[in-house]
């Protein structure tokens, strides 16, 4: 007979984030364990991801931001010892602007640091190579859209 905990169901999980720019600065946030990512949170009940994604990077940063373009999607699995069952997040990701370069931490929600970084040091600091190349791709859309708005 087959243990249990083998048919667990895997908890998907919908989320949204931002990858926030002020002027050529990149906002990032670092948890408890030293790892440097982006803003983002699960999307419930009837919010809609763009709401979550601004919400999130106000909640965990302290930064004020509006969107101007959608960046990309993640994901990734990982096993959850609080909930005993692997955990898949999909993650929508926004391409945002900030209004000022003020990034203030959320330690209630597991942020304890929270800024902006220069977007060469930005890519070098994020932590997952998901990211990175997250990164580098929001990189070059804002580039875009910046000569497109100048």
């Amino acid at each position: 007979m087959e243990n249990a905990e083998s048919l667990d169901i895997m908890l998907i999980r919908n989320c949204a984030g931002g990858i926030v720019f002020y002027e050529n600065q990149v906002l990032l946030i670092q948890n408890d364990k030293e790892e440097w990512s982006f803003p983002k949170g699960v999307i419930r009940y009837d919010d809609s991801d763009d709401e979550v994604a601004v919400w999130r990077v106000k909640e965990e940063a302290g930064v004020n931001s509006r969107i101007i373009a959608l960046a990309g999607r993640t994901s990734y699995e990982f096993y959850s010892l609080s909930r005993k069952k692997p955990v898949a997040n999909r993650i929508i990701w926004y391409l945002m602007v900030a209004d000022s370069a003020e990034a203030e931490p959320n330690l209630e929600e597991g942020v304890f640091k929270a800024r902006f970084f220069p977007i060469e040091e930005a890519v070098e600091r994020v932590t997952y190579s998901q990211d990175k190349s997250l990164l580098s791709l929001a990189i070059q859309k804002y580039k875009e859209l910046n000569e497109v708005v100048e």
